[in-house]
């Protein structure tokens, strides 16, 4: 009896369990993330903290942890997957509704989920009561509004904040939106719902947020917002009766103005491109070695910057130094990103550039500098990239070029043989002669037609530039007449239409709504002041979003798809 092969088997089977026994439990640990949706909170208001995590953990989580700082009013979970280029991926997430035992800087405790765990997640602070409570609390339902901050420096970051207070069902709500001239606003993420008391009685609170980037210095007022809403009368005769259907009664309400006092460009700041952000990153990334180069082949150098609490449409260009003209450069279109967190907005510009050197040696890439204003510590910084040297060395592979061989006469074995060689010789060379003559006259003909294109060419690409160069001179001028000629003109070059409104639908939305603006501004009842401004700001976004990479060399055509 053959017991080779099932002893062999039984061994391997056994070594198997023992490498898996041995395998740390972190590689197959949850990925679990926390997260809350207000920070920071009052003692008598509800939140939600919310785990998330990246796949099916060991087991149910157990949150009792949480009971010794915080009260859970009600919890659910839910789940979603998703297929993306052939990668599958899951999402679970348990959301609970707490609220604080005391007042301080808490912190959410880690929760174990079977043999995972979820991360200590950082401080959320909870104070002993909100501020701005209505002082009367027999309204069903009132609407609080602040600005944060209330004096900011221009185009910088300013949180407005809506809450809506109710103690009973409404239904058919309508709320008008921020308006403020000479801003740029920006909602921020979906609502967040809680409960909270004033003055005993308990409410419910729908909180939104919204960004706002001042235009331009001195007093600006955020007109009231206004809310008419179907309320359910809870008193009336019958409400509760099956039959009965809900009766109510419409409401309107508002809530207070506030005025904004922004102030101009600090005089101490002597940069080019006026930046305020609470926060900046400038960097640089490789896609090989630098000090390795070879010639003739493409390395690509990535620029990324990441601004929090400023528009994309504020960040600068950053390739914007010429580089040695045996150092190709072929920059590729920008890529142009905004996230809308709760805090504020935060923005991401990416610049790829593909650098060829066409001879051996060294190039000085020059210094990147970007001058931004710190609204957090109101000082002047500078986000920098320093000079950097880059080394060129000769192709592998590369060789000499090929010696021209030499060619020797034919032999002429006798006399007799000259004539009838001298006779084709003779029909050849005429042959020779005349299709020269046919190729000149094709070649003065096409040059002369070539000629006639690239002139073509280059007095539309003149053209054009002059038309950006009036429309810069216009958006500066504030002349909103002149705006209209040049955006008109660049608009017939550019996407053969005439008017404003044709113009406004190939743009981005940014710009399309400056165009729009403008057009409402010309033909228009009021009298209101155009800036210019923001529309040349939208116009420059615009024309990066679209931009191609173009090269002057057709042998280098693969560089289009790096």
């Amino acid at each position: 009896m053959n017991t080779g092969k099932p002893a062999l088997l039984h061994t391997l089977l056994f070594f198997l369990m023992l490498m898996l026994a041995s395998v740390p439990q972190s590689l197959f640990a949850a990925d679990i993330d926390v997260s809350v949706d207000r920070n920071p909170v009052s003692l008598d208001e509800s939140f939600q903290i919310i785990f998330t995590a990246n796949e099916s953990p060991d087991d149910d989580p157990d949150f009792s942890p949480l009971e010794q700082d915080f009260s859970i009013l009600s919890q659910s979970n839910s789940s979603s997957s998703s297929w993306i280029n052939g990668q599958s991926s899951k999402t679970i997430q348990w959301t609970l509704k707490v609220m604080a035992n005391h007042a301080g800087s808490l912190v959410i405790p880690p929760v174990k989920f079977g043999n995972d765990v979820s991360p200590q997640s950082s401080p959320i602070l909870v104070t002993q009561t909100s501020e701005n409570k209505a002082v009367n609390s027999n309204e069903d339902l009132f609407i609080e509004v602040e600005a944060t901050p209330k004096n900011p420096y221009i185009q910088s970051q300013v949180i407005y904040t809506l809450r809506l207070f109710t103690k009973t069902d409404i239904t058919q709500a309508r709320l008008n939106e921020p308006e403020l001239a000479d801003a740029v606003i920006e909602r921020l993420g979906e609502d967040s719902n809680y409960n909270t008391q004033v003055n005993g009685v308990n409410y419910s609170v729908t909180e939104r947020k919204y960004a706002i980037f001042p235009q331009k210095s001195g007093q600006l007022m955020i007109k009231p917002l206004v809310l008419t809403a179907e309320l359910v009368d809870i008193n009336s005769p019958g409400f509760n009766s099956f039959f009965n259907s809900q009766i109510t009664k419409t409401k309107r309400v508002e809530s207070k103005a506030v005025t904004l006092d922004i102030k101009p460009v600090p005089a101490s700041f002597t940069g080019q491109h006026w930046l305020p952000a609470e926060q900046l990153v400038l960097k640089q990334e490789w896609s090989g070695d630098i000090q390795q180069m070879k010639v003739g082949e493409p390395m690509t150098r990535t620029l990324t910057l990441l601004a929090k609490g400023t528009t994309v449409g504020q960040l600068p260009e950053l390739n914007t130094t010429k580089i040695n003209d045996r150092l190709k450069a072929y920059p590729d279109q920008p890529v142009l990103k905004e996230q809308k967190k709760p805090d504020g907005l935060v923005a991401f510009r990416e610049e790829k550039i593909a650098l060829i050197p066409s001879k051996t040696g060294t190039y000085t890439l020059p210094a990147i500098e970007i001058p931004w204003f710190n609204i957090k510590s109101q000082k002047i910084e500078v986000a920098k990239i320093p000079e950097m040297t880059i080394t060129a060395m000769a192709a592998a592979g590369a060789q000499a070029a090929a010696i021209a061989p030499v060619l020797t006469a034919p032999k002429i074995e006798s006399t007799t043989k000259i004539q009838p060689q001298q006779n084709n010789r003779w029909l050849w060379v005429s042959i020779f002669l005349a299709s020269g003559w046919l190729a000149t006259l094709i070649y003065f003909l096409t040059k002369r037609s070539f000629k006639k294109q690239v002139i073509e060419i280059d007095d539309a690409e003149m053209s054009l530039k002059e038309t950006i160069k009036n429309l810069k001179k216009a958006c500066h001028e504030n002349n909103a007449v002149a705006a209209k000629v040049a955006l008109l003109d660049w608009g017939r070059q550019k996407y053969k239409v005439t008017n404003l409104g044709a113009i406004a639908v190939f743009c981005h939305a940014r710009l399309r709504d400056e165009i729009l603006h403008l057009n409402q501004i010309l033909y228009g009842k009021k009298g209101e002041q155009w800036q210019g401004k923001k529309l040349f700001q939208a116009f420059t976004e615009n024309k990066a979003r679209e931009k191609i990479a173009r090269t002057d060399d057709n042998s280098l055509e693969p560089l289009y798809r790096l």
